[in-house]
């Protein structure tokens, strides 16, 4: 076959693969405007599902599913229970919770929806199959908990588990130049030690015990018995149904078609009537505006999700989400230069990320409250450089179980000279100016290097990061130090230090945006979302950047298929790639888990 037939068959394949999934996508859209609202009966049965990472805010986009991202977000879901509590229509929901991945600040903010829903008066069922601590956790703010009998709680308590990688990058022969301010800034520990330090281990072990002291609360409250009680059940799980039904973590050991037929009863089905039900995707095309909520004066949601770096923020199918400062600043400016926005609310979940990105999104902060309130509702994460952009807003909320602070500095680089040696690669440099080879890779900073570069550091920790803390909260700079240094605080830790103001969720946020503006309690208002994300058909027929955008895409599906700590791993590695050119990093020692 000759060169030019090949040629022009690439080509017509190409073309065919644009226009097949153009087909695909304008019959979507079709589908999409012609499906309207469903019919919902009379004494219906919400059934809805707690599971997967449930990320703050995600676009309805039919290509989720093909790239395997996130079905629903957390902004979705709670909507879901704000409007079945004044559909009249509704008259329970039914919730399967089923191994989410949210932290422990989404898991209040459904809490709180829930407790808000079952004011109406109407019931909600949690169905667990197999729970985890969380999934009880979130399960426990219903009216009953119901397990089937194979059905399994390891309700075993928290773990806190931290990654160290030095022992890895001895044996490669790289050496982790890296300096960091903060007794308690852990994260270049990660790179530096083998295991936790003294500060490492001492505020680690303060989390934990604020977390758990609530867990163990929130379940005494919940299951009627005191925190002494529950410690102990904690300590003897986990349990099958029938034992956690005898020890009273839950109500009933059923299956899923005999709750049906509870429901049946409760609401005076006829034995041959069929369960109406109500299920979650069909229900999320009611729209607000028609059961009279989302209307109003007009209030700016900007969600700042994932780590934060320069440029466009991403907003992927397969659910990767990142801040970036150009999208997120111009946002803010567009809020505050429009004048039919009476206020903005941030949604930060953000672990931090590029010094100089967090700087930018705070100048943007800054410059919008001067023209109208801006208040941060942080999520399961705003630490670092994720308070670093908080902390001019006008008030902060947070959950009390919210990870945040984290006020410090980190940067280095990688010394590769052993690596390199090992390889067999060697390199030369020629250099003109006194310090233009501080960041050679295969050298350990010199003493006069070292000098220079921890003065830069101090710089964006002393001149930048703490006096902005301190002004936009209204503190002394030195007391803003004495609790910054790195240190990670709960929600409630960091409220009783003046870092937040009140507790709550996103609806929180609203309200006090509410009030900040002047809006009667009374009225509504239209939650105005922006920038709006683009869906993927959207970026691929926008036709910018077509090439990037596939191979980002195509990167992210063989990252999404590694096991966990694989994927741990890897953001580690390219966090240290990223500190090679001298960046400086506000970041917590991201992927803290706590299960």
């Amino acid at each position: 076959m000759s060169s030019t037939r090949k040629t022009v068959l690439i080509i017509l394949g190409i073309l065919g693969g644009v226009v097949l999934v153009a087909v695909i996508g304008i019959a979507v859209l079709v589908a999409s405007f012609r499906r309207g609202e469903p019919s919902i009966r009379d004494n219906s049965v919400l059934t809805l599902r707690v599971a997967g990472p449930l990320p703050d805010y995600s676009p309805d986009d039919p290509f989720k599913k093909i790239f395997g991202g996130p079905e629903q977000s957390l902004s979705g879901l709670v909507m879901q229970f704000k409007k079945a509590k004044v559909d009249k229509r509704i008259k329970a929901i039914l919730l399967d919770v089923n191994m989410s991945g949210v932290g422990w600040g989404k898991a209040e903010e459904l809490r709180d929806a829930i407790t808000d829903f079952r004011s109406s008066g109407k019931p909600v069922y949690a169905f667990i199959e197999f729970g985890l601590n969380k999934e009880y956790y979130i399960a426990t703010a219903c009216d009953k908990i119901i397990v089937p009998p194979p059905g399994q709680l390891f309700i075993n308590g928290l773990a806190a588990d931290v990654m160290f990688f030095r022992g890895s990058l001895d044996k490669l022969g790289i050496y982790p130049d890296i300096y960091q301010i903060g007794k308690y800034k852990s994260v270049g520990d990660t790179f530096t030690q083998k295991q936790m330090t003294d500060a490492h281990r001492e505020y680690i072990n303060s989390l934990l015990d604020d977390l758990f002291n609530r867990y163990v609360n929130a379940i005494a409250q919940a299951r009627h018995k005191t925190p002494d009680e529950v410690r102990a059940l904690i300590d003897n799980a986990p349990y099958n149904a029938i034992k956690a039904r005898e020890a009273g973590l839950i109500d009933e050991a059923l299956y899923r078609d005999d709750v049906e037929k509870q429901f049946k009863k409760m609401f005076g089905y006829k034995e041959t009537d069929a369960f109406v039900a109500v299920r979650g995707s069909d229900y999320k095309d009611v729209s607000p505006e028609s059961l009279g909520l989302n209307k109003g004066e007009r209030i700016a949601v900007i969600y700042a999700s994932g780590d934060i770096g320069s440029g466009s923020s991403q907003n992927s199918p397969s659910g990767d989400q990142s801040i970036g400062s150009d999208t997120v600043a111009k946002a803010l400016n567009d809020a505050a230069a429009d004048k039919s926005l009476k206020a903005i609310v941030l949604r930060v979940d953000s672990p931090g990320g590029s010094g100089l990105a967090s700087d930018i999104i705070w100048h943007a902060v800054e410059a919008a409250n001067k023209q109208k309130p801006v208040v941060v509702s942080m999520s399961d994460v705003a630490a670092s450089g994720g308070y670093y952009i908080s902390a001019s807003a006008s008030k902060i909320i947070a959950q009390p179980s919210t990870i945040t602070g984290s006020i410090g500095v980190v940067a280095g680089k990688p010394v590769m000279r052993g690596f390199y040696d090992w390889l067999g690669i060697s390199n030369e440099y020629v250099l003109r100016g006194k310090t233009a080879g501080m960041f050679r890779e295969t050298e350990k900073f010199s003493d006069e290097e070292r000098v220079k570069f921890e003065e830069w550091i101090k710089t964006t920790y002393y001149q930048d990061f703490v006096p902005k803390v301190a002004k936009g909260r209204q503190k002394d700079p030195q007391y803003i130090d004495s609790i910054a240094q790195g240190r990670v605080w709960t929600g409630q830790q960091a409220k009783d230090r003046g870092l937040v103001d009140e507790f709550g969720g996103l609806d929180k946020a609203i309200e006090v945006a509410k009030q900040l503006a002047k809006i009667p309690a009374d009225k509504g208002v239209e939650r105005v979302i922006l920038p709006y994300p683009q869906t993927f058909l959207q970026q691929l027929m926008s036709g910018s950047n077509e090439n990037a955008n596939t191979q980002v895409e195509q990167q992210r599906a063989v990252f999404a298929a590694l096991p966990e700590d694989a994927r741990r791993a890897l953001r580690y590695m390219a966090l240290l790639d990223r500190m090679k050119n001298g960046e400086s990093m506000l970041l917590m020692p991201f992927d803290l888990r706590v299960k």
